[in-house]
C-alpha cells in the first residue's frame, strides 16, 4: 500500500498554529510563543509537521516539556533570589488563587497534620507546633504572578531542603509534589525543593500566616512563579513518577522559574 502524504496549505496550517497557540492557557508562554513560533520552526523543534489543530496543540505541549528542560539544565542551586529591606514589603499583600477571596479555606491548626509519603523514610505526621519548634529561617523577597504583577512580601519558616533531610527523604528522586485543603496541587524538581531559599512558610510579615496567604504553612519558592507556590498545604510526597500540577495540567510551564 502506497502511503500518501497530504500537504496542508501553509495558510490554512499558519492558522491552525495560531489557534492552538491561543488555546495554551499561560499567558506568558502564550505570547512567547505567538512572537516567536512559526510552523517551520515549530515542524524543526518537534520532529514532524502537524496537519490539524489537535496534532498542533500537542506540538506546542512538546516544545513546552523541552523548555522545561532547559529551565532545569539552567537552575543553579547556588543562585540567590534577590532579597529587599522591609521597606518595600507590601501590605497587605495582594490575594490570589483560582477562587475569590470569599472562598478562603479555613483549616483548623490544632487538628491540621502534615501527611507525609513517597519516597520518604519516616512517614510520621507533623503538627503544626512541632513544625514551629525546628530552626526558621526569614526572607523579604519577591512573589512574580504569570498574570504580570508582582509584590515583595516577608516570609518565615522552616526550609524546605532540611526537613526534607530531617523526614530522610531520598535527594536523588526527581520530584517533590504538594497537595492542598482548597484541592490545589503542585510540584517541583528536587534541585528547587533543596535551594537555600525554599521556604515552608509558616509565617508572614512577623505573624502568622494568614488563611488568605495560606494557614497553616504555604510552599514559597521565591526563584518560580507564583503558581509553583501552593497554599494550605496538607501532604506532601516525593517520587520519581512526574505529578504534573492544577495549572500545569491545564497548560502552564511545569518547571515555573529560573
Amino acid at each position: 500500500m502506497v502511503r500518501k502524504t497530504i500537504t496542508q496549505p501553509r495558510h490554512e496550517a499558519e492558522l491552525m498554529l495560531r489557534d492552538a497557540t491561543r488555546n495554551i492557557v499561560q499567558p506568558s508562554r502564550r505570547a512567547f510563543l505567538q512572537r516567536t513560533l512559526t510552523l517551520g520552526g515549530l515542524t524543526l523543534l518537534t520532529g514532524c509537521t502537524p496537519d490539524t489543530e489537535q496534532s498542533m496543540e500537542a506540538a506546542l505541549m512538546r516544545v513546552s516539556r523541552w523548555n522545561d528542560s532547559v529551565q532545569g539544565l539552567l537552575f543553579s542551586p547556588a543562585t540567590l533570589a534577590p532579597t529587599y529591606p522591609e521597606s518595600m514589603i507590601r501590605d497587605p499583600f495582594p490575594f490570589n488563587a483560582y477562587y475569590g477571596e470569599e472562598e478562603i479555606r479555613q483549616v483548623n491548626g490544632d487538628d491540621w497534620r502534615l501527611e507525609l509519603s513517597g519516597l520518604v523514610a519516616d512517614r510520621t505526621p507533623w503538627r503544626l507546633e512541632q513544625l514551629r519548634r525546628l530552626p526558621q529561617q526569614a526572607q523579604v523577597t519577591r512573589h512574580i504572578c504569570v498574570e504580570g504583577w508582582s509584590a515583595i512580601g516577608k516570609w518565615g519558616g522552616v526550609p524546605l531542603g532540611a526537613f526534607l533531610r530531617r523526614i530522610g527523604a531520598d535527594l536523588s528522586a526527581r520530584y517533590v509534589g504538594f497537595v492542598c485543603a482548597d484541592d490545589y496541587y503542585t510540584s517541583i524538581d528536587m534541585a528547587s525543593a533543596l535551594h537555600p531559599q525554599t521556604l515552608m512558610a509558616l509565617d508572614w510579615n512577623g505573624r502568622n500566616l494568614p488563611p488568605r496567604y495560606g494557614f497553616p504553612m504555604k510552599v514559597r519558592i521565591p526563584t518560580k512563579l507564583g503558581y509553583k507556590n501552593p497554599k494550605h498545604v496538607q501532604a506532601m510526597f516525593v517520587t520519581n513518577t512526574y505529578p504534573g500540577g492544577y495549572w500545569e495540567d491545564r497548560g502552564y510551564n511545569w518547571f515555573g522559574g529560573s
